[in-house]
């Protein structure tokens, strides 16, 4: 009886172990392998730096852990990053090691189209400069003009479309192209239509900003005014009315894209003199900063201070015309006397220099020295599209009229 009970008492033991090792998965050949938490760390530290005001490149690589020779190395290996051109709020991207008290990386993006890429290989550094595509796409902007183009522009389009700055960088150009055909500040009245064909640009990162005008057609007073981009050969390329005439004058109708005139030419009462005196120019107020531009092809004659204009250019000109930029904040690179200057572009910088009260550029247009209204001025007309390109420059209106046909679905267009 004994040994029946101790049989059963076993097998008992045995029933219960067995289920639980089944219960448990606990046989070693059954069991899965034990699940362990695996933490991947990055061997790298990655951050962002901005130019600020006043700062300089040395600054920033001093502030990453690149000092001494090594930052030596870093600015003698670059071509593409020119220190004198950094503005404040350009952004530097740096990487190290974590075992590593300086950077051993930098990216940045020195130009739209352009990123900078500088990398520590031993003693020396390498440089990369990558090529930034951007997609082109063709859009349509229409709608009639309210208060100011500017404003106009900034309420038809989107900012998915395009965002602030480069609807004004739109209006501008606009603007550019009928500098001597429409006055936007006279000919133009609200309830008259426009119609814009023009490029948008988008980077891989999604950045969205305008790249060129094709065509266009404003009404002034109802009547409409076209232009064309018809590219010719070097000396006929160029925007270009219905009728193949040039829109393009041997001089700009203003040198700086803000157009707000605080003084005009001739008498006024100095508001630093405190007395009547003669006005031999005109007064655009404008940002501090904002670019100024050459009128018309010429030559430097002098770049410097010069009494109470402070920061003075002064341009010569065919047919004995000068023209003077005064009070700027800076010039432009490479602007010096000798210099040849094309028209529209940029040989300084709005400032309030000299005798001043605040940001603007005093504008003055001589012939053979005596001082003349800008404004009353012979602009000097464009040579027209010659006879034997003519019938390329139809196809080509032909061509854009097509697109500018407000049959056709516009991608952006508000009637106002």
């Amino acid at each position: 009886m004994a040994a029946r009970v101790r049989h059963v008492l076993v097998a008992a033991v045995v029933a219960a172990t067995a289920l639980g090792w089944a219960r448990r998965d606990a046989w070693p050949w059954q069991r899965p392998p034990t699940a362990l938490a695996i933490v991947v760390t990055t061997p790298y530290v990655e951050w962002a730096d901005t130019l600020r005001r006043n700062e300089t490149l040395s600054d920033v690589l001093t502030q990453a852990g690149i000092t001494g020779a090594d930052q030596h190395a870093l600015v003698s290996a670059t071509r593409a990053l020119n220190a004198r051109r950094l503005r404040a709020g350009t952004v530097f991207q740096f990487r190290r090691l974590r075992s590593m008290p300086a950077a051993d990386r930098l990216t940045v993006r020195v130009s739209p189209t352009r990123r900078v890429w500088l990398g520590r290989s031993g003693a020396r550094w390498i440089e990369t400069v990558e090529m930034i595509p951007w997609q082109v796409t063709r859009l349509r902007v229409a709608g009639r003009i309210g208060s100011s183009l500017y404003e106009t522009i900034d309420a038809a389009v989107d900012d998915s479309l395009l965002p602030p700055g480069e609807r004004q960088a739109l209006a501008w150009a606009i603007a550019d192209v009928y500098d001597w055909a429409v006055d936007f500040t006279r000919d133009v009245h609200p309830g008259d239509r426009y119609e814009v064909l023009l490029d948008r640009l988008e980077s891989p990162q999604g950045e969205r900003r305008f790249g060129r005008l094709w065509a266009a057609r404003v009404e002034a007073a109802r009547v409409p005014n076209y232009a064309f981009y018809f590219e010719g050969d070097a000396e006929f390329s160029g925007f270009y009315d219905d009728q193949g005439r040039s829109l393009r004058r041997a001089f700009l109708r203003t040198p700086l894209q803000f157009r707000r005139v605080s003084s005009s030419f001739g008498g006024r009462f100095h508001p630093i003199l405190k007395r009547w005196r003669s006005h031999e120019g005109i007064d655009y107020s404008a940002a501090l900063g904002t670019p100024v531009r050459a009128t018309a092809d010429g030559f430097v004659l002098s770049a410097g201070r010069a009494a109470g204009y402070g920061n003075l250019v002064e341009l010569r000109h065919v047919n004995g015309i000068r023209t003077r930029y005064g009070h700027l904040s800076r010039f432009a690179s490479g602007v010096g006397i000798g210099t040849r200057v094309h028209q529209g572009q940029t040989i300084g910088y709005v400032g309030s220099t000299g005798l001043s009260t605040g940001p603007h550029l005093h504008y003055e247009f001589l012939v053979n020295g005596r001082p003349t209204n800008p404004r009353r001025k012979d602009a000097g007309s464009g040579k027209p599209v010659p006879h034997e390109q003519r019938p390329a420059f139809a196809a080509e209106r032909a061509r854009l009229l097509a697109e500018l046909d407000a049959s056709r679905p516009s991608v952006a267009s508000r009637d106002e």
